[in-house]
């Protein structure tokens, strides 16, 4: 398993990794999930953990609520009795283990979603999970004893959020991907626009490393150079034209 470390001691570890990653956030004291990956890969998640030997999750954050990303909250706050924490917009989706998929970005992506969008949409459900935090802004974690806050970072969904970990790396869950050579762009939002605004509030907190939900990590030149391809001199936000 992945890890990286911030300068105060911080341990990130990528817990589940493949189509789906999920984070493991620990000061040695406190834990924070960050999503947990579809409910098919629920058995590798809990072996995972079990090698790190987890007994305890403070709270579990969810960038979004897409069954690849909330599939195993209702297990994990149940196994963990971990808080969940998302954002009020998705409130009602979390509650209820459905989503409605986003819109494709890119012309193939475009034609799955227009032809198949509302078909596939009854297919990808999950377990329902009650929160018991809602974020409706900025969230600092100082509460559970972090440096860390979450902060909405939306445009792939209206409640998307990310984790600020010591003002050194990002949690991002699908504000990018980290899959594309030369570029972030996720293949799927609803609004690219305003995600594309949100890489503009990621780089501002000063993050020098951003963790995908899907992929590897992206280093600040990567989004930077994406953030000005997608932005030109008239401060327009180029609406489902893809960077790099």
């Amino acid at each position: 398993m992945k890890t990286w470390k911030t300068k105060s001691g911080y341990t990130i570890t990528k817990v589940l990794a493949g189509r789906s990653n999920a984070f493991l956030v620990s000061n040695g004291i406190v834990n924070v999930m960050v999503d947990t990956g579809p409910a098919r890969n629920r058995k590798r998640l809990q072996r995972n953990l079990n090698r790190l030997h987890i007994e305890k999750i403070d709270l579990l954050l969810l960038t979004h609520t897409h069954y690849d990303h909330a599939g195993n909250a209702g297990q994990i706050k149940r196994t963990y009795n971990a808080t969940v924490a998302v954002h009020a917009r998705e409130k009602s989706f979390l509650e209820t283990g459905h989503n409605i998929l986003p819109k494709g970005t890119i012309p193939i992506t475009k034609l799955l979603m227009n032809l198949l969008g509302k078909r596939l949409s009854g297919r990808f459900t999950y377990d329902p999970c009650q929160p018991d935090i809602l974020i409706e802004a900025v969230r600092p974690l100082n509460d559970f004893g972090l440096s860390a806050c979450v902060l909405p970072t939306p445009g792939h969904s209206p409640g998307s959020v990310s984790l600020i970990v010591d003002d050194e790396i990002a949690i991002v869950g699908d504000a990018m991907f980290g899959i594309f050579k030369g570029s972030i762009f996720p293949p799927f939002a609803d609004d690219t626009a305003m995600m594309i605004r949100s890489w503009k509030v990621l780089l501002d907190t000063g993050c020098r490393t951003f963790l995908p939900a899907h992929g590897f990590e992206n280093s600040r030149g990567k989004v930077e150079k994406n953030l000005r391809d997608a932005i030109p001199r008239d401060g327009v936000p180029k609406d489902g034209v893809p960077a790099g």
